[in-house]
């Protein structure tokens, strides 16, 4: 009789476990349906981010100076954009050109004119003689400008250092 009620146990919980095995893989597969079908009807949309506009501030330096000892470089800060004319291979600055600046609000290229502070470049040998002078913001030229010296005028690209 002893082995009797074990095997009735042994049974039952064999019938029990089976039966909790099925219904979990039914639930699954159940699950599984209606996930794949809700996915199909319901797909959220994707999210693209939302392109900045560009942080322009920090030393910005001339990429087609043609010469490894000088070149020129930008500094620009929240509001004022300075440019130098370096050489010695940077031991020597000079002021080209101090002015107003106003970092983008968009996205993209964007272009702005400086106001000069026509007293500190005037103090300079090397200094711009212009009141104003207008700057370029491209992804491919950096921050870039025209300069004009000794009658030649150049389109200065740069990179951000």
């Amino acid at each position: 009789m002893y082995r009797k009620t074990i095997a009735t146990a042994v049974a039952a919980i064999l019938a029990l476990g089976l039966g909790a095995c099925g219904n979990a893989n039914d639930a699954r597969t159940a699950d599984a349906g209606s996930t794949s079908q809700s996915q199909t009807t319901k797909k959220p949309a994707e999210k693209k981010p939302v392109e900045q506009p560009a942080d322009l501030t920090g030393t910005w330096k001339q990429t087609n100076s043609g010469s490894t000892d000088s070149w020129m470089e930008a500094e620009i800060t929240a509001d004022t954009i300075t440019v130098q004319w370096v050489s010695d291979n940077g031991d020597t600055k000079s002021l080209y050109w101090k002015g107003s600046y106003n970092a983008p609000d968009k996205a993209g290229d964007w272009k702005w004119t400086s106001q000069g502070d026509t007293a500190a470049m005037q103090a300079s040998l090397l200094g711009s003689q212009d009141a104003t002078k207008d700057f370029t913001y491209t992804k491919a030229d950096g921050v870039s400008w025209e300069t004009t010296a000794m009658g030649t005028t150049t389109v200065v690209k740069t990179a951000k250092q």
